[in-house]
Protein backbone atom coordinates (compact mmCIF):
# COMPACT_ATOMS: atom_id res chain seq x y z
CA UNK A 1 0.00 0.00 0.00
CA UNK A 2 1.33 3.54 -0.58
CA UNK A 3 2.09 5.41 2.08
CA UNK A 4 -0.85 8.13 2.73
CA UNK A 5 -3.25 5.74 1.80
CA UNK A 6 -5.16 3.38 3.64
CA UNK A 7 -7.50 0.59 2.00
CA UNK A 8 -10.68 0.60 1.90
CA UNK A 9 -13.46 -2.31 0.54
CA UNK A 10 -10.05 -3.23 -1.27
CA UNK A 11 -9.79 0.21 -2.71
CA UNK A 12 -6.80 2.86 -1.68
CA UNK A 13 -8.20 5.99 -0.01
CA UNK A 14 -6.02 9.00 1.02
CA UNK A 15 -5.84 9.65 4.81
CA UNK A 16 -5.97 12.84 4.24
CA UNK A 17 -2.59 13.49 6.51
CA UNK A 18 0.72 15.11 5.37
CA UNK A 19 3.76 13.68 6.77
CA UNK A 20 6.44 15.79 8.57
CA UNK A 21 9.40 13.42 8.70
CA UNK A 22 11.48 13.81 11.75
CA UNK A 23 14.30 10.72 12.25
CA UNK A 24 15.75 13.11 15.48
CA UNK A 25 12.81 11.98 17.62
CA UNK A 26 12.54 8.62 17.04
CA UNK A 27 14.63 8.04 20.35
CA UNK A 28 11.66 9.54 22.03
CA UNK A 29 9.05 7.69 20.50
CA UNK A 30 11.40 4.40 21.60
CA UNK A 31 11.00 5.78 25.24
CA UNK A 32 15.20 5.63 24.97
CA UNK A 33 16.74 7.82 27.35
CA UNK A 34 13.32 7.80 29.53
CA UNK A 35 14.29 6.83 33.20
CA UNK A 36 13.08 3.91 34.82
CA UNK A 37 11.09 4.34 37.87
CA UNK A 38 13.12 6.81 40.38
CA UNK A 39 16.88 5.63 38.76
CA UNK A 40 18.35 8.88 38.05
CA UNK A 41 20.56 6.49 35.20
CA UNK A 42 18.51 6.65 32.29
CA UNK A 43 17.45 10.22 32.91
CA UNK A 44 17.43 12.94 30.27
CA UNK A 45 17.04 15.66 32.47
CA UNK A 46 19.60 14.29 34.87
CA UNK A 47 22.22 13.97 32.14
CA UNK A 48 21.68 17.36 30.95
CA UNK A 49 23.11 18.80 34.22
CA UNK A 50 26.62 17.34 32.92
CA UNK A 51 26.44 18.69 30.04
CA UNK A 52 27.40 22.36 29.16
CA UNK A 53 25.23 25.11 28.73
CA UNK A 54 24.93 25.03 25.02
CA UNK A 55 25.00 21.69 24.24
CA UNK A 56 22.55 20.80 27.20
CA UNK A 57 20.59 23.60 26.47
CA UNK A 58 20.54 25.05 29.46
CA UNK A 59 19.66 28.94 29.79
CA UNK A 60 20.40 29.38 33.69
CA UNK A 61 21.30 27.40 36.21
CA UNK A 62 20.47 28.28 40.12
CA UNK A 63 21.55 26.28 43.60
CA UNK A 64 18.88 23.82 43.33
CA UNK A 65 16.88 24.56 39.71
CA UNK A 66 17.96 24.88 36.55
CA UNK A 67 16.15 26.20 33.24
CA UNK A 68 16.43 24.25 29.90
CA UNK A 69 14.69 24.68 26.25
CA UNK A 70 12.45 21.71 25.53
CA UNK A 71 13.75 19.75 22.86
CA UNK A 72 10.18 19.42 21.51
CA UNK A 73 8.90 23.18 21.41
CA UNK A 74 5.28 23.60 21.31
CA UNK A 75 6.24 27.15 20.47
CA UNK A 76 9.60 29.11 19.96
CA UNK A 77 10.86 29.79 23.40
CA UNK A 78 9.26 26.59 25.16
CA UNK A 79 11.49 25.96 28.25
CA UNK A 80 11.42 23.90 31.59
CA UNK A 81 12.58 24.71 35.13
CA UNK A 82 13.40 21.93 36.52
CA UNK A 83 15.12 20.86 40.24
CA UNK A 84 18.90 19.11 39.82
CA UNK A 85 17.23 16.36 42.79
CA UNK A 86 16.07 13.57 40.72
CA UNK A 87 12.28 13.69 42.22
CA UNK A 88 8.78 13.25 40.73
CA UNK A 89 6.13 14.87 42.53
CA UNK A 90 5.98 18.57 43.38
CA UNK A 91 5.18 18.28 46.52
CA UNK A 92 8.83 16.38 46.91
CA UNK A 93 10.74 19.13 46.66
CA UNK A 94 11.51 21.03 49.91
CA UNK A 95 11.22 24.87 51.08
CA UNK A 96 14.06 25.99 49.91
CA UNK A 97 13.47 24.38 46.10
CA UNK A 98 10.43 25.34 45.87
CA UNK A 99 11.25 29.07 46.55
CA UNK A 100 13.83 28.47 43.75
CA UNK A 101 11.33 27.11 41.26
CA UNK A 102 9.08 29.86 41.31
CA UNK A 103 11.83 32.41 41.70
CA UNK A 104 13.28 30.84 38.19
CA UNK A 105 9.28 30.43 36.85
CA UNK A 106 8.99 34.03 37.04
CA UNK A 107 12.58 35.61 35.83
CA UNK A 108 12.11 32.55 32.83
CA UNK A 109 8.41 34.57 31.97
CA UNK A 110 10.09 37.97 32.77
CA UNK A 111 13.27 37.07 29.85
CA UNK A 112 11.03 35.69 26.87
CA UNK A 113 8.33 39.02 27.25
CA UNK A 114 11.79 40.87 27.01
CA UNK A 115 13.04 38.84 24.49
CA UNK A 116 10.03 37.93 22.00
CA UNK A 117 6.85 39.88 23.46
CA UNK A 118 4.13 36.80 23.87
CA UNK A 119 0.77 37.75 24.50
CA UNK A 120 0.51 35.19 27.23
CA UNK A 121 1.93 31.96 28.18
CA UNK A 122 0.92 28.53 28.99
CA UNK A 123 2.45 27.33 32.75
CA UNK A 124 1.86 24.18 34.11
CA UNK A 125 3.39 20.39 35.10
CA UNK A 126 2.16 16.63 34.27
CA UNK A 127 2.60 15.05 37.33
CA UNK A 128 2.92 10.85 36.61
CA UNK A 129 2.42 9.25 33.44
CA UNK A 130 -1.54 9.26 33.62
CA UNK A 131 -0.72 12.83 33.93
CA UNK A 132 0.64 13.01 30.95
CA UNK A 133 4.54 13.56 32.16
CA UNK A 134 7.00 11.91 28.63
CA UNK A 135 9.95 12.17 31.50
CA UNK A 136 7.63 11.59 34.69
CA UNK A 137 10.46 10.66 37.24
CA UNK A 138 11.70 13.69 37.14
CA UNK A 139 9.64 16.68 38.26
CA UNK A 140 9.42 19.93 35.21
CA UNK A 141 7.35 22.52 34.85
CA UNK A 142 6.91 23.72 31.35
CA UNK A 143 6.93 27.86 30.34
CA UNK A 144 5.24 27.79 26.74
CA UNK A 145 4.96 31.36 25.54
CA UNK A 146 1.71 32.06 23.19
CA UNK A 147 1.01 34.42 20.77
CA UNK A 148 -2.56 35.27 18.79
CA UNK A 149 -3.00 33.38 16.13
CA UNK A 150 0.25 30.56 17.01
CA UNK A 151 -2.65 27.77 16.52
CA UNK A 152 -3.16 29.08 12.63
CA UNK A 153 -3.93 27.26 9.76
CA UNK A 154 -0.57 24.87 9.99
CA UNK A 155 -1.22 22.70 12.93
CA UNK A 156 -4.97 22.71 12.90
CA UNK A 157 -5.55 21.81 9.13
CA UNK A 158 -1.78 21.13 7.67
CA UNK A 159 -0.87 19.06 10.80
CA UNK A 160 2.48 20.36 11.03
CA UNK A 161 3.98 23.18 13.84
CA UNK A 162 6.25 25.32 12.76
CA UNK A 163 9.12 26.82 15.06
CA UNK A 164 11.05 29.96 12.80
CA UNK A 165 14.04 29.58 15.33
CA UNK A 166 16.89 26.83 15.36
CA UNK A 167 16.78 25.95 19.42
CA UNK A 168 20.97 26.88 19.51
CA UNK A 169 19.87 30.76 18.38
CA UNK A 170 16.73 30.93 21.09
CA UNK A 171 18.86 29.57 23.63
CA UNK A 172 21.67 32.10 22.98
CA UNK A 173 18.88 34.90 23.25
CA UNK A 174 17.16 33.62 26.44
CA UNK A 175 20.37 33.19 28.24
CA UNK A 176 21.75 35.91 26.83
CA UNK A 177 19.31 38.22 28.78
CA UNK A 178 18.59 36.04 31.85
CA UNK A 179 20.99 38.28 34.34
CA UNK A 180 19.02 41.13 33.36
CA UNK A 181 15.76 40.12 34.67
Amino acid sequence: MTPGYEEQDGVGVRDGLQRLWTPHRLSYVRGEGKADGDEPAGCPFCRVIELDDPDGLVLARGERVFAVLNLYPYNPGHLMVLPYRHVPDYTDLDAAETVEFAEFTQRAMRVVRAVAQPHGFNIGMNQGVVGGAGIAAHLHQHVVPRWGGDANFMPVIGHTKVIPQLLGETRQLLAGAWDAH
